[in-house]
């Protein structure tokens, strides 16, 4: 073998190892970037801004002075303004579904007390998180929450567009006009999902015009006319407002009719064009007419679209879809603003204002807030991260859920009476996905965000999925109230879901880790609790858990912090919003 033979092999040799050094390296980056937590929790905390503008904090005063005249005529003394955790719990439950981590709380006790709210509030609004969670909550009403027909319904892609325009903070009026006038593909326009997720391969590939209409009533004006689609509204119970010209130039007055069968039709109308010849150009307009059979008629006959009310609010193009969105979105349907404030209002208190969160009496009477918050969301020009920030700055929002133990001042006997008039704040039951979110996040001591590693957002996402596909999801009618059953209960305190979290795991789990990082042991219960329940531990829940850890080493040390982490997460405390 020739010299510049043994060298050319040689050579060869050394790329294979070179390649392969490479390939290794590569594959081990990756492995890191995937498993290693990027801290982004306080980057440039003074560029975020730690008060309430002054135009924000004069909405949420009128609002309360709605809220305490109305205490006064009840003759209800309010509670007193919750501890700043608390009303932190509430906003993170709100904005991204679970609670804080322990990192974001031991973040948040660095800014003064006075402004961890304001503070606490704009940082969501930043963070991508409240953008997705808004993005499905509003999805479940308009889209609901079945994944529809495969091949021409992406529900994913839906709630993906959602959240990119809350992010960008477009004007909700020109987010739900776009739905309501979607035209193409279900994958180049995501908003089309709103049609085709009613699409049934049997119905002539036409969305269903009759869901759609429901959908639209409900979700974007929170009216039921649901009733009208069979028959004459004769209980009186939908009633629709016209307006008369006022004799002195002031607003319209209006009087009262009872809901007729084509009130709904005719809306649902608008949508009975639609029609998909080409899966790959998707929904276009065909033209043909709508058509049902109303009641004791004996054939079906066409219907022209309409809205019930209100014909001018819907420009120049009273029949299609462009009119429709028009006359839904127009700044005197106030109608739309209030159901866009009361499902807000839902979603951050997980209460609304209004119950159910989709039948607002279009006459009254209403509660108060409803319409002051509905001023000001048509007064600046339907921006909900404006509206977020309004209700958060309410007293109402911030009022503790309970008297302070121990004050003698408070003689009145508390009943439902408080809750209902927000004279207290209304507990409730987390949502099923509420809860799998604030137990694995008060399992894991950093913050899982946009910035953790992609297989720590993967575990999150698929437990929060197969937990609530286990405990049994809500679907669209999730703020109505509803008790916890027994298996659900049994689901918590011995599932696999729990049990998975507060094991002997030194890498993942809180428990382990608090146990083997705490210098004593009244520093490991304070850690758990904080972790948990968001808040300090009492003198006597210190004594009593300390004594539990007294001596305790190693595993067995693990074992009884996996314990108290077992009950805190049991506890009723954890699982209600308060």
């Amino acid at each position: 073998m020739t010299t510049s033979s043994t060298r050319s092999i040689a050579t060869r040799a050394w790329g294979k190892r070179i390649v392969f050094l490479g390939t290794a390296i590569a594959i081990l980056l990756g492995i890191f970037g995937a498993t290693t937590h990027k801290p982004m929790l306080l980057r440039d905390p003074e560029q975020i801004a730690s008060k309430f503008d002054s135009t924000v904090l004069e909405a949420a005063g009128k609002i309360d002075l709605e809220f305490q005249t109305h205490w006064a005529d009840q003759g209800l003394r309010p509670a007193p303004k919750a501890p700043w955790n608390a009303v932190a719990r509430r906003i993170s439950l709100g904005m991204v579904g679970n609670g804080l981590s322990l990192e974001e709380y031991r973040s948040l006790e660095k800014i003064p007390e006075d402004q961890r709210v304001g503070w606490w509030t704009e940082y969501l609004l930043k963070d991508r998180r409240w953008a997705d969670q808004f993005a499905e909550r509003f999805a479940r009403a308009t889209v609901g929450t079945s994944e529809g027909p495969f091949l021409i319904y992406r529900r994913r892609k839906y709630v993906d567009w959602l959240a990119d325009r809350f992010e960008e903070n477009m004007p909700y009026d020109q987010i739900a006009h776009r739905i309501l006038v979607a035209r193409g593909s279900w994958t180049d326009s995501p908003e089309v999902n709103f049609l085709t997720a009613t699409m049934d391969e049997n119905n002539d590939s036409k969305p269903d015009a009759v869901r759609l209409a429901g959908r639209t009533s409900r979700a974007f004006l929170a009216m039921r006319i649901d009733c009208l689609q069979c028959h004459n509204d004769y209980l009186g119970n939908v009633r629709f407002p016209t307006t008369q010209p006022a004799d002195d130039g002031q607003d319209p007055q209006y009087t009262l009719r009872t809901g007729q069968q084509k009130d709904f039709h005719q809306l649902a109308a608008y949508f009975g064009s639609v029609r998909m010849e080409n899966p790959f150009s998707g929904l276009k307009e065909d033209g043909q007419a709508y058509r049902t059979k109303y009641l004791n008629a004996q054939v079906e006959t066409d219907v022209e679209a309409s809205v019930p009310f209100q014909q001018q609010w819907c420009g120049y193009q009273p029949s299609n879809r462009q009119g429709l969105a028009d006359w839904v979105t127009h700044p005197m349907n106030r109608a739309f603003a209030r159901a866009t404030v009361n499902r807000v209002w839902a979603i951050l208190a997980g209460r609304p204002l209004v119950q159910p969160i989709d039948d607002i009496p279009a006459q009254g009477p209403y509660p108060p807030g409803l319409e002051a918050l509905a001023d000001d969301f048509i007064k600046h020009r339907y921006d909900l991260k404006r509206l977020v920030r309004v209700i958060i700055a309410t007293g109402v929002y911030q009022i503790d859920s309970q008297w302070s133990q121990g004050d003698s001042s408070q003689i009145e006997q508390i009943d439902e009476s408080y809750e209902k008039s927000w004279a207290l704040f209304p507990m409730s039951q987390l949502r099923p996905e509420q809860m799998a979110a604030t137990v694995h996040q008060a399992c894991r001591l950093k913050t899982i965000d946009a910035s953790s590693s992609i297989l720590s957002q993967l575990e999150l996402y698929g437990g929060v999925n197969d937990f609530t596909m286990a405990y049994g999801s809500r679907g669209e009618d999730e703020f109505a109230e509803q008790s916890v059953t027994i298996p659900q209960r049994l689901l918590i305190m011995n599932g696999e879901f729990l049990s998975e979290r507060i094991g002997n795991n030194p890498i993942m789990n809180a428990a382990t880790r608090i146990a083997g990082l705490a210098s004593d042991d009244t520093t490991a219960v304070r850690t758990a609790f904080l972790s948990t329940l968001n808040r300090p531990a009492s003198a006597q829940e210190l004594e009593v858990f300390t004594q539990r850890l007294r001596g305790k080493r190693g595993d067995g040390r693990s074992r009884e912090l996996g314990n108290l982490f077992w009950v805190l997460l049991n506890s009723s405390e954890f699982q209600w919003n308060h």
